[in-house]
Protein backbone atom coordinates (compact mmCIF):
# COMPACT_ATOMS: atom_id res chain seq x y z
CA UNK A 1 0.00 0.00 0.00
CA UNK A 2 1.33 3.59 -0.91
CA UNK A 3 1.67 6.30 1.45
CA UNK A 4 -0.96 8.15 -0.32
CA UNK A 5 -3.16 5.30 0.58
CA UNK A 6 -2.14 4.74 3.51
CA UNK A 7 -2.82 8.62 4.44
CA UNK A 8 -5.94 8.41 3.30
CA UNK A 9 -7.14 5.19 4.83
CA UNK A 10 -6.18 7.15 7.89
CA UNK A 11 -8.18 9.91 7.65
CA UNK A 12 -11.69 7.50 6.68
CA UNK A 13 -10.99 5.60 9.91
CA UNK A 14 -10.42 9.18 11.99
CA UNK A 15 -13.72 10.05 10.24
CA UNK A 16 -15.76 7.03 11.35
CA UNK A 17 -14.65 7.77 14.97
CA UNK A 18 -15.34 11.60 15.13
CA UNK A 19 -18.54 10.99 13.72
CA UNK A 20 -19.20 7.95 16.23
CA UNK A 21 -18.60 10.41 18.99
CA UNK A 22 -20.62 12.75 17.62
CA UNK A 23 -23.61 10.44 17.93
CA UNK A 24 -23.25 11.14 21.86
CA UNK A 25 -22.11 14.59 21.43
CA UNK A 26 -24.48 17.23 22.69
CA UNK A 27 -23.87 19.52 19.77
CA UNK A 28 -24.63 16.39 17.80
CA UNK A 29 -28.12 18.32 16.68
CA UNK A 30 -26.30 21.71 15.77
CA UNK A 31 -27.35 22.34 11.95
CA UNK A 32 -24.71 23.63 9.79
CA UNK A 33 -24.88 27.17 9.23
CA UNK A 34 -25.62 28.25 5.94
CA UNK A 35 -22.43 30.22 4.50
CA UNK A 36 -21.67 33.90 3.92
CA UNK A 37 -22.67 35.02 1.03
CA UNK A 38 -19.92 37.62 0.47
CA UNK A 39 -17.59 35.35 2.01
CA UNK A 40 -18.93 32.50 0.30
CA UNK A 41 -17.75 34.81 -2.74
CA UNK A 42 -14.33 35.59 -1.78
CA UNK A 43 -13.56 31.74 -0.82
CA UNK A 44 -14.98 30.70 -4.58
CA UNK A 45 -12.07 33.50 -6.07
CA UNK A 46 -9.65 32.28 -3.93
CA UNK A 47 -10.02 28.64 -5.28
CA UNK A 48 -10.49 29.79 -8.78
CA UNK A 49 -7.06 29.01 -10.51
CA UNK A 50 -8.57 31.00 -13.87
CA UNK A 51 -6.15 33.82 -14.68
CA UNK A 52 -9.16 35.67 -15.62
CA UNK A 53 -10.75 35.71 -12.57
CA UNK A 54 -12.36 39.07 -11.17
CA UNK A 55 -13.63 39.75 -7.44
CA UNK A 56 -16.33 42.38 -7.72
CA UNK A 57 -18.10 40.70 -4.56
CA UNK A 58 -16.41 42.22 -1.45
CA UNK A 59 -16.69 45.22 -0.26
CA UNK A 60 -13.51 46.76 0.29
CA UNK A 61 -11.46 49.16 -1.86
CA UNK A 62 -8.51 47.58 -4.30
CA UNK A 63 -6.06 49.56 -6.25
CA UNK A 64 -6.00 49.37 -10.04
CA UNK A 65 -4.00 46.51 -9.40
CA UNK A 66 -6.86 44.70 -7.59
CA UNK A 67 -4.78 44.97 -3.69
CA UNK A 68 -5.95 46.28 -0.77
CA UNK A 69 -4.84 49.62 -0.21
CA UNK A 70 -3.62 50.73 3.37
CA UNK A 71 -3.59 55.14 3.31
CA UNK A 72 -0.30 57.41 3.80
CA UNK A 73 -2.34 58.94 6.49
CA UNK A 74 -3.08 55.97 8.08
CA UNK A 75 0.02 54.47 7.73
CA UNK A 76 2.15 58.06 9.04
CA UNK A 77 -0.22 58.12 12.34
CA UNK A 78 0.15 54.36 12.80
CA UNK A 79 4.03 55.30 12.64
CA UNK A 80 3.54 57.90 15.65
CA UNK A 81 1.71 55.49 17.70
CA UNK A 82 4.54 53.00 17.74
CA UNK A 83 7.20 55.89 18.52
CA UNK A 84 5.04 57.13 21.90
CA UNK A 85 6.68 55.03 24.18
CA UNK A 86 3.96 56.77 26.77
CA UNK A 87 0.99 54.32 25.30
CA UNK A 88 -0.32 51.43 27.48
CA UNK A 89 -2.62 48.35 26.41
CA UNK A 90 -5.05 49.53 29.09
CA UNK A 91 -8.95 48.83 29.09
CA UNK A 92 -10.80 51.85 27.71
CA UNK A 93 -13.89 52.71 29.39
CA UNK A 94 -17.10 51.15 27.95
CA UNK A 95 -17.67 53.87 26.05
CA UNK A 96 -14.83 54.28 24.54
CA UNK A 97 -11.89 57.00 23.93
CA UNK A 98 -13.54 59.95 24.51
CA UNK A 99 -11.50 62.20 22.39
CA UNK A 100 -12.33 59.57 19.17
CA UNK A 101 -16.56 60.13 20.28
CA UNK A 102 -15.81 63.92 19.89
CA UNK A 103 -13.91 64.06 16.87
CA UNK A 104 -16.26 61.16 15.43
CA UNK A 105 -19.54 63.71 16.41
CA UNK A 106 -17.81 66.68 14.70
CA UNK A 107 -16.84 64.90 11.46
CA UNK A 108 -20.14 63.37 11.05
CA UNK A 109 -22.22 66.71 12.11
CA UNK A 110 -20.29 69.32 11.74
CA UNK A 111 -17.73 71.55 13.44
CA UNK A 112 -20.96 73.89 13.99
CA UNK A 113 -23.61 71.91 14.94
CA UNK A 114 -25.59 73.08 17.56
CA UNK A 115 -26.85 69.95 19.06
CA UNK A 116 -23.17 68.89 19.36
CA UNK A 117 -22.60 72.09 21.18
CA UNK A 118 -25.50 71.72 23.31
CA UNK A 119 -24.36 68.39 24.65
CA UNK A 120 -27.31 66.72 23.38
CA UNK A 121 -25.94 63.85 21.11
CA UNK A 122 -24.69 60.60 23.15
CA UNK A 123 -21.33 58.91 21.60
CA UNK A 124 -19.28 55.81 22.13
CA UNK A 125 -16.83 53.73 19.90
CA UNK A 126 -18.12 50.43 18.65
CA UNK A 127 -17.04 47.08 16.55
CA UNK A 128 -17.16 49.56 13.14
CA UNK A 129 -20.07 50.32 11.71
CA UNK A 130 -21.67 46.20 12.35
CA UNK A 131 -21.28 47.07 16.19
CA UNK A 132 -22.72 50.29 15.72
CA UNK A 133 -25.70 49.29 14.58
CA UNK A 134 -25.94 46.15 16.77
CA UNK A 135 -25.75 48.26 20.16
CA UNK A 136 -28.46 50.64 18.42
CA UNK A 137 -30.84 48.19 17.85
CA UNK A 138 -30.07 46.45 21.38
CA UNK A 139 -30.67 50.24 23.53
CA UNK A 140 -34.14 50.86 20.85
CA UNK A 141 -35.82 46.78 21.65
CA UNK A 142 -34.82 48.08 25.53
CA UNK A 143 -35.63 51.52 25.68
CA UNK A 144 -37.77 52.85 22.79
CA UNK A 145 -41.60 51.91 22.57
CA UNK A 146 -42.17 51.42 18.80
CA UNK A 147 -40.55 48.04 17.68
CA UNK A 148 -40.72 47.89 13.98
CA UNK A 149 -37.99 49.33 12.08
CA UNK A 150 -38.54 50.04 8.45
CA UNK A 151 -35.58 48.88 5.63
CA UNK A 152 -35.00 50.09 2.05
CA UNK A 153 -35.75 47.28 -0.14
CA UNK A 154 -33.08 45.96 -0.76
CA UNK A 155 -30.49 47.04 1.60
CA UNK A 156 -27.24 45.39 3.11
CA UNK A 157 -28.15 42.00 4.07
CA UNK A 158 -26.69 42.38 7.84
CA UNK A 159 -29.72 45.11 8.39
CA UNK A 160 -32.35 42.15 8.76
CA UNK A 161 -29.70 39.88 10.47
CA UNK A 162 -28.72 43.01 12.82
CA UNK A 163 -32.53 44.54 13.84
CA UNK A 164 -34.48 41.25 13.62
CA UNK A 165 -32.44 38.22 14.42
CA UNK A 166 -29.91 39.64 16.80
CA UNK A 167 -32.55 42.15 18.31
CA UNK A 168 -35.89 40.86 17.85
CA UNK A 169 -37.54 43.81 16.27
CA UNK A 170 -40.24 43.51 13.73
CA UNK A 171 -39.04 44.02 10.46
CA UNK A 172 -40.80 45.72 7.26
CA UNK A 173 -40.00 46.89 4.08
CA UNK A 174 -40.11 50.56 2.02
CA UNK A 175 -40.04 50.31 -1.50
CA UNK A 176 -36.10 51.95 -2.43
CA UNK A 177 -35.66 50.40 -5.91
CA UNK A 178 -36.88 50.84 -9.06
CA UNK A 179 -36.00 47.71 -11.09
CA UNK A 180 -37.41 49.70 -14.17
CA UNK A 181 -35.70 52.37 -14.50
CA UNK A 182 -32.54 51.37 -12.32
CA UNK A 183 -33.17 54.39 -9.74
CA UNK A 184 -35.05 55.24 -7.20
CA UNK A 185 -38.74 54.53 -6.42
CA UNK A 186 -39.58 58.02 -4.16
CA UNK A 187 -42.95 57.78 -4.76
CA UNK A 188 -42.89 54.26 -3.71
CA UNK A 189 -40.55 55.48 -0.65
CA UNK A 190 -42.99 58.27 0.18
CA UNK A 191 -46.43 56.18 -0.29
CA UNK A 192 -44.52 53.10 2.54
CA UNK A 193 -43.35 55.56 5.23
CA UNK A 194 -45.98 57.84 4.97
CA UNK A 195 -48.49 54.45 6.03
CA UNK A 196 -45.76 53.60 8.34
CA UNK A 197 -47.10 53.75 12.54
CA UNK A 198 -46.54 56.27 14.04
CA UNK A 199 -42.86 56.12 15.78
CA UNK A 200 -41.52 53.55 13.77
CA UNK A 201 -37.76 53.28 13.18
CA UNK A 202 -36.69 54.03 10.01
CA UNK A 203 -33.18 52.94 8.52
CA UNK A 204 -31.48 54.75 5.85
CA UNK A 205 -28.39 55.42 4.19
CA UNK A 206 -26.66 58.46 4.96
CA UNK A 207 -24.82 58.23 1.23
CA UNK A 208 -23.62 55.43 -1.41
CA UNK A 209 -26.57 53.41 -0.55
CA UNK A 210 -25.77 49.52 -0.43
CA UNK A 211 -26.31 47.56 -2.72
CA UNK A 212 -27.71 49.75 -5.43
CA UNK A 213 -25.68 52.78 -5.52
CA UNK A 214 -28.79 55.05 -5.64
CA UNK A 215 -29.08 57.81 -3.39
CA UNK A 216 -32.02 60.46 -3.02
CA UNK A 217 -31.39 64.19 -4.53
CA UNK A 218 -31.20 67.00 -2.15
CA UNK A 219 -34.86 67.62 -3.06
CA UNK A 220 -36.17 64.22 -2.45
CA UNK A 221 -34.06 64.39 0.69
CA UNK A 222 -36.58 67.47 1.71
CA UNK A 223 -39.25 65.15 0.60
CA UNK A 224 -38.03 62.01 3.03
CA UNK A 225 -37.57 64.64 5.68
CA UNK A 226 -41.42 65.28 5.69
CA UNK A 227 -42.98 62.51 5.72
CA UNK A 228 -40.75 61.35 8.56
CA UNK A 229 -41.95 64.65 10.51
CA UNK A 230 -44.90 63.76 9.69
CA UNK A 231 -45.50 60.45 10.95
CA UNK A 232 -43.31 61.00 13.66
CA UNK A 233 -40.57 58.27 12.64
CA UNK A 234 -37.22 57.76 14.11
CA UNK A 235 -34.49 57.87 11.80
CA UNK A 236 -31.63 55.14 12.28
CA UNK A 237 -29.21 56.82 9.73
CA UNK A 238 -26.17 54.38 8.66
CA UNK A 239 -22.96 56.27 7.55
CA UNK A 240 -20.59 53.91 6.22
CA UNK A 241 -18.87 55.88 3.25
CA UNK A 242 -18.74 59.47 4.46
CA UNK A 243 -15.92 61.24 2.03
CA UNK A 244 -15.64 57.66 0.34
CA UNK A 245 -18.66 58.23 -1.95
CA UNK A 246 -18.50 61.77 -3.12
CA UNK A 247 -14.61 62.61 -2.35
CA UNK A 248 -16.36 65.08 -0.34
CA UNK A 249 -16.61 64.72 3.28
CA UNK A 250 -19.63 67.58 4.02
CA UNK A 251 -21.59 66.53 0.85
CA UNK A 252 -22.06 62.80 2.29
CA UNK A 253 -23.13 64.22 5.71
CA UNK A 254 -25.57 66.75 3.91
CA UNK A 255 -28.69 64.06 4.72
CA UNK A 256 -27.95 63.42 8.14
CA UNK A 257 -26.91 67.10 8.93
CA UNK A 258 -30.76 68.04 7.23
CA UNK A 259 -32.37 65.95 9.50
CA UNK A 260 -30.20 66.82 12.54
CA UNK A 261 -31.06 70.52 11.91
CA UNK A 262 -34.66 70.15 11.75
CA UNK A 263 -34.70 69.78 15.32
CA UNK A 264 -35.17 65.18 14.83
CA UNK A 265 -33.91 62.85 17.58
CA UNK A 266 -32.35 60.06 16.05
CA UNK A 267 -29.32 57.58 15.87
CA UNK A 268 -25.77 57.34 13.63
CA UNK A 269 -23.92 54.40 12.85
CA UNK A 270 -21.05 55.32 12.03
CA UNK A 271 -17.91 53.63 10.03
CA UNK A 272 -14.27 53.53 9.59
CA UNK A 273 -13.60 50.92 7.61
CA UNK A 274 -14.32 52.23 3.89
CA UNK A 275 -12.95 55.89 4.88
CA UNK A 276 -9.92 54.80 6.31
CA UNK A 277 -9.61 51.49 5.05
CA UNK A 278 -9.40 50.04 8.60
CA UNK A 279 -11.45 47.58 7.83
CA UNK A 280 -9.94 44.63 10.31
CA UNK A 281 -9.63 47.56 12.93
CA UNK A 282 -13.28 47.98 13.39
CA UNK A 283 -13.69 51.22 13.95
CA UNK A 284 -17.19 53.09 14.49
CA UNK A 285 -19.35 55.18 16.53
CA UNK A 286 -23.23 54.88 17.75
CA UNK A 287 -24.37 58.58 18.44
CA UNK A 288 -27.90 59.24 19.29
CA UNK A 289 -29.69 62.67 19.36
CA UNK A 290 -31.76 64.03 21.70
CA UNK A 291 -33.75 66.91 22.33
CA UNK A 292 -31.99 68.22 25.94
CA UNK A 293 -28.41 67.39 27.36
CA UNK A 294 -30.21 65.43 30.08
CA UNK A 295 -31.52 62.82 27.85
CA UNK A 296 -27.94 62.87 26.44
CA UNK A 297 -26.44 62.09 29.48
CA UNK A 298 -28.42 59.04 30.29
CA UNK A 299 -28.96 57.80 26.40
CA UNK A 300 -25.38 57.61 27.12
CA UNK A 301 -25.01 55.19 30.40
CA UNK A 302 -27.64 53.07 28.50
CA UNK A 303 -25.72 52.44 25.47
CA UNK A 304 -22.29 51.94 27.69
CA UNK A 305 -24.97 49.52 29.96
CA UNK A 306 -25.78 47.43 26.39
CA UNK A 307 -21.56 47.54 25.60
CA UNK A 308 -20.62 45.96 28.77
CA UNK A 309 -22.64 42.14 28.41
CA UNK A 310 -21.54 42.23 24.38
CA UNK A 311 -17.86 42.98 24.65
CA UNK A 312 -17.23 45.52 27.93
CA UNK A 313 -14.57 47.99 26.08
CA UNK A 314 -13.57 48.38 22.21
CA UNK A 315 -10.10 48.16 21.32
CA UNK A 316 -7.28 50.71 21.39
CA UNK A 317 -5.29 50.80 18.22
CA UNK A 318 -7.85 51.76 15.79
CA UNK A 319 -9.52 54.01 17.43
CA UNK A 320 -6.00 55.75 18.39
CA UNK A 321 -5.34 55.89 14.38
CA UNK A 322 -8.84 57.79 13.88
CA UNK A 323 -8.06 60.51 16.52
CA UNK A 324 -4.45 61.18 15.21
CA UNK A 325 -5.57 61.78 11.59
CA UNK A 326 -8.78 63.40 12.64
CA UNK A 327 -6.67 66.06 14.85
CA UNK A 328 -3.71 66.48 12.94
CA UNK A 329 -4.38 69.20 9.93
CA UNK A 330 -1.27 67.72 7.76
CA UNK A 331 -2.97 64.04 8.68
CA UNK A 332 -6.19 65.29 8.31
CA UNK A 333 -5.79 67.00 4.55
CA UNK A 334 -3.68 64.06 3.46
CA UNK A 335 -6.66 61.85 4.33
CA UNK A 336 -8.81 64.04 2.13
CA UNK A 337 -6.85 64.08 -0.98
CA UNK A 338 -6.40 60.06 -0.69
CA UNK A 339 -10.23 59.93 -0.24
CA UNK A 340 -11.38 62.43 -2.82
CA UNK A 341 -8.53 59.91 -4.90
CA UNK A 342 -10.30 56.96 -3.75
CA UNK A 343 -13.28 58.27 -5.10
CA UNK A 344 -12.18 59.85 -7.99
CA UNK A 345 -10.49 55.96 -9.35
CA UNK A 346 -14.42 54.35 -8.69
CA UNK A 347 -15.86 56.74 -10.60
CA UNK A 348 -13.55 56.84 -13.60
CA UNK A 349 -14.41 52.52 -13.23
CA UNK A 350 -18.02 53.64 -13.60
CA UNK A 351 -16.90 55.78 -16.67
CA UNK A 352 -14.76 52.80 -18.35
CA UNK A 353 -17.32 49.84 -17.69
CA UNK A 354 -19.62 51.99 -20.00
CA UNK A 355 -17.69 53.17 -22.60
CA UNK A 356 -16.91 49.47 -22.84
CA UNK A 357 -20.37 48.45 -22.66
CA UNK A 358 -21.27 50.69 -25.30
CA UNK A 359 -18.25 49.77 -27.25
CA UNK A 360 -18.80 46.24 -27.44
CA UNK A 361 -22.74 47.30 -28.42
CA UNK A 362 -23.93 45.42 -25.07
CA UNK A 363 -27.78 45.28 -25.46
CA UNK A 364 -29.37 47.84 -23.02
CA UNK A 365 -29.08 51.27 -21.10
CA UNK A 366 -25.99 51.54 -19.43
CA UNK A 367 -26.35 55.06 -18.05
CA UNK A 368 -27.38 54.04 -14.10
CA UNK A 369 -23.80 52.52 -14.26
CA UNK A 370 -22.72 56.06 -13.71
CA UNK A 371 -25.57 57.55 -12.33
CA UNK A 372 -25.14 55.77 -9.46
CA UNK A 373 -22.49 56.38 -6.82
CA UNK A 374 -20.05 54.74 -4.14
CA UNK A 375 -18.19 51.29 -4.21
CA UNK A 376 -21.28 49.59 -5.28
CA UNK A 377 -23.19 48.81 -8.71
CA UNK A 378 -26.93 47.27 -9.32
CA UNK A 379 -25.98 46.11 -12.69
CA UNK A 380 -29.78 44.72 -13.35
CA UNK A 381 -28.22 41.48 -14.70
CA UNK A 382 -30.71 38.40 -13.14
CA UNK A 383 -29.62 35.42 -11.55
CA UNK A 384 -29.21 33.35 -14.42
CA UNK A 385 -26.73 36.51 -15.96
CA UNK A 386 -25.08 35.94 -12.82
CA UNK A 387 -24.31 32.97 -12.54
CA UNK A 388 -23.44 32.61 -16.29
CA UNK A 389 -20.71 36.12 -15.45
CA UNK A 390 -19.07 33.44 -12.46
CA UNK A 391 -19.62 29.91 -14.43
CA UNK A 392 -18.34 31.34 -17.77
CA UNK A 393 -16.29 34.32 -17.10
CA UNK A 394 -15.13 33.82 -13.72
CA UNK A 395 -16.23 37.27 -12.76
CA UNK A 396 -17.56 36.56 -8.96
CA UNK A 397 -20.41 38.94 -7.58
CA UNK A 398 -23.45 38.39 -5.75
CA UNK A 399 -26.37 36.82 -7.51
CA UNK A 400 -28.23 39.90 -7.24
CA UNK A 401 -26.86 41.67 -9.52
CA UNK A 402 -24.39 43.95 -7.53
CA UNK A 403 -20.66 44.26 -8.27
CA UNK A 404 -17.69 46.31 -6.50
CA UNK A 405 -16.47 49.08 -8.91
CA UNK A 406 -13.93 49.07 -6.57
CA UNK A 407 -12.33 45.73 -7.79
CA UNK A 408 -12.45 46.52 -11.57
CA UNK A 409 -9.59 48.16 -12.93
CA UNK A 410 -9.21 50.40 -16.63
CA UNK A 411 -7.36 47.14 -18.00
CA UNK A 412 -10.22 44.81 -17.54
CA UNK A 413 -13.19 46.90 -17.75
CA UNK A 414 -13.55 45.45 -21.57
CA UNK A 415 -13.48 42.21 -20.62
CA UNK A 416 -16.11 42.87 -17.71
CA UNK A 417 -18.30 44.60 -21.04
CA UNK A 418 -17.94 41.09 -23.15
CA UNK A 419 -19.04 38.80 -19.60
CA UNK A 420 -22.12 41.62 -19.68
CA UNK A 421 -22.61 41.31 -23.06
CA UNK A 422 -22.69 37.25 -23.45
CA UNK A 423 -24.94 36.82 -20.15
CA UNK A 424 -26.78 39.44 -21.39
CA UNK A 425 -27.21 37.66 -24.72
CA UNK A 426 -27.03 33.86 -23.71
CA UNK A 427 -29.07 34.11 -20.24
Amino acid sequence: MNQDAVASNRLAILSRHLCAEQQGSVWAGVPQAPPDGILGITEAFKADGDSRKLNLGVGAYRTEEGQPLVLSAVRQAEQRLVADGSRNKEYQPMGGDATFCQLSRRLAFGAECPASAAGRIATVQTLSGTGALRVGAEFLKKHYAVKVVYLPDPTWANHGNIFGNAAGLELRKYRYFDSQTRGLDYQGLLSDLGAAPEGAVVVLHACAHNPTGVDPTPEQWQGILRVVQQRRLLPFFDSAYQGFASGDLDKDAAALRMFTSAGLELLLAQSYAKNMGLYGERVGAISVVSHCADAAKRVHSQLCAVVRPMYSSPPIHGAAIVVKVLSDPQLFGLWRQELAGMSRRIQAMRTALKQALIEVRCPGNWDHITAQIGMFSYTGLTKAQCQNMTNKWHVYMTMDGRISMAGLSGARARYMAEAIKDSVLSC
